[in-house]
């Protein structure tokens, strides 16, 4: 788990070294323990190192093959790494590390670009083949790992955050209105390959990118989800053996891949907790952390009751804060500045500080992630389903933030557009190897939504502590098993069937049978005090009145009554607008200053 980025030139000069280093530097608190370089010719890489599976310097990076000639920058973790090195071995390949990031090197030697097929993991790299002067791109299937660039007639620029591209200067930071569109609608999701800013894209997940020292660009999808039933119908039981056999099998691989000890952030949901449980017999004096916030406006803002039964029952090491709420504003600022993009979704600033505390006890965790999108968890989903109209109707009045007419109501001129997330969406649901409505959305879900929000979200918040997260919940093989499960089987008894039968008799019932919890930091839903005087004093800041993004009309409608104002899923529309402003400010504003 670390922070890469690079450069690649077409205009036949050396990269820009300095532009590297900025990049590479911002990029330090990913990766705490070693930082390096490589170049050679157009090309340059930088890397921050977080050494999880071979603590050695022999799996320091940038890492160059001098008998392949490949030289190569690697976020992410690859899970089955030694089943890989096992079968390059038998081939003939010789080793001199123990670690994973060798095996990238000899597997795209082996098998070039197909190689990201074989991959468990999650993933973003960048290889350099000498013998060919190409740059090869790729990013793992869900989208786990990060991977932005900015590309130009001159050169290529990638890095695992915006932050680090925009320190290399020379970006076009205007809006891209489209992106705000769909940001404003999507609840923050803005889907690949754009970003709010015109001069940043992203690579898609299940994608790969070959760049030729010309400035040819070849992009290639090397995965797609199936949402239909299999051609052998299966029983219920088949499809809760098979779910039992996949998660456990996920499980082991995202444990047994590191060479440090392995935590469980334990919210004290079912996911969780299920973790914890298929953890408990296989890992000594377990680390488990939960976190909580002050209650406002009669909302609990902690889950305490029910992570304290699951670490009593299994006896973990059990770590566990209550914060003030002015400990969420307080850090506010240093959450959105580790924000590759913005993101108004309550829990970021938790798991922000969540990390903060549990870095300095471990190196890795496992988290719930993705396990509502992927078994059908959250309370649209059946709303959805029994809603009337057609397919776009039926997602888009359960799940759009704003309709169209609303975003042209709350954005100036220069930012309107045609009602372009309707056209997306429509787009994705239509898609081909998807049996039923709900198979078409938990599809979209899956590989386009929750890359962008709870995934994303997990990813800056904890690596900007140094901290790794693993997500077993989208491991690929089970992500593809649920894909073809009936959507029925799982949305009965509330959703998440599957994973709730299962879990009996591995985790206490009370877990099992609690309605269902979120992350909560209300004191961003339910706006008021400190909270509300910040949120005002930012959208009428000069910065904010100068960009002309908002209607002044429309902003203060929502600051007359901020808690009457919250989107279909319950999102608070005074702190989206907020937050958006804030995140400009920090992460664009000062660095044109600087």
């Amino acid at each position: 788990m670390c922070g890469i980025c690079g450069e690649l030139r077409f205009d036949q000069t050396s990269p820009e070294m300095a532009a590297v280093q900025k990049m590479t530097a911002r990029l330090a608190r990913r990766g705490p323990d070693h930082e390096g370089f490589y170049h050679d010719g157009p090309l340059a890489f930088g890397h921050r190192r977080l050494a999880i599976i071979d603590l050695s310097a022999h799996a320091d990076q940038p890492m160059f093959d001098k008998v392949l000639n490949l030289a190569l920058v690697f976020n992410g973790t690859i899970y089955n790494y030694k089943e890989l090195r096992a079968e390059l071995v038998e081939m003939g390949y010789e080793f001199f590390s123990e670690g994973d990031s060798e095996v990238i090197l000899k597997a795209y030697h082996a098998w070039g670009e197909h190689c990201v097929a074989r991959f468990y993991g999650m993933f973003a790299f960048a290889i350099y083949d000498l013998r060919v002067k190409t740059l090869f791109l790729a990013r793992d299937r869900l989208g786990i790992k990060p991977m932005y660039y900015a590309l130009s007639g001159a050169h290529l620029r990638f890095a695992s955050t915006m932050q680090s591209l925009l320190a290399s200067g020379d970006i076009n930071t205007s809006l891209d209105p489209i992106a705000l569109h769909h940001h404003f609608t999507l609840h923050s999701v803005v889907p690949a390959p754009r970003t709010i800013l015109a001069g940043i894209k992203k690579l898609p997940p299940a994608h790969t990118m070959t760049l030729t020292a010309e400035g040819e660009v070849t992009l290639r999808c090397y995965w797609q989800l199936n949402a239909t039933r299999p051609d052998v119908a299966l029983t219920e039981e088949n499809w809760l053996v098979a779910t039992r056999d996949v998660l456990r099998r996920a499980v082991e691989r995202h444990r047994l891949a590191s060479d440090v000890p392995v935590g469980v952030l334990l919210s004290g949901g079912l996911d969780s907790s299920l973790l914890v449980g298929l953890l408990a017999d296989h890992v000594d004096n377990l680390n488990t952390f939960s976190i909580g916030f002050e209650a406002v406006a009669g909302e609990l803002a902690d889950e305490f009751e029910y992570s304290d039964i699951v670490a009593k029952h299994f006896k973990t090491k059990h770590h566990k804060y209550a914060l003030a709420n002015s400990d969420v504003l307080k850090h506010l600022p240093e959450a959105i500045a580790q924000m590759s993009e913005p993101m108004p979704s309550y829990d970021v600033t938790a798991f922000y500080l969540l990390g903060q505390r549990v870095a300095p006890e471990v190196k890795v965790v496992l988290a719930g992630q993705g396990a509502d999108e992927v078994f059908g968890g959250y309370f649209w989903y059946p709303r959805m389903d029994e809603a009337e109209g057609t397919p776009l109707e039926k997602f888009s009045q359960h799940y759009f933030d704003r309709d169209h007419a609303e975003y042209l109501e709350m954005m100036t001129d220069a930012y309107a557009v045609e009602d372009v997330t309707s056209a997306w969406v429509n787009e994705q649901l239509q898609k081909p190897k998807a049996d039923e409505f709900l198979d078409q959305v938990l599809r979209m879900d899956v590989t386009a939504l929750m890359v962008d929000d709870p995934v994303k979200r997990v990813d800056n918040m904890t690596m900007a502590w140094g901290l790794e997260a693993r997500v077993p919940f989208i491991d690929h093989e089970l992500v593809e098993l649920a894909a073809r499960m009936p959507a029925s089987l799982k949305l009965k008894e509330g959703g998440k069937f599957p994973l709730k039968a299962l879990a009996r008799g591995v985790i206490p019932d009370a877990v099992i049978d609690r309605p269902k919890g979120y992350f909560p930091v209300p004191a961003l839903k339910y706006v008021r005090g400190e909270f509300l005087e910040k949120m005002r004093a930012i959208l009428n800041s000069e910065a904010c009145l100068k960009r002309g993004l908002y209607r002044r009309e429309y902003v203060e409608k929502l600051l007359a009554a901020p808690e009457d104002h919250l989107t279909r899923i319950q999102g608070n529309k005074l702190w989206h607008l907020a937050l958006l402003e804030w995140w400009l400010q920090i992460n664009v504003d000062a660095m044109k200053v600087n």
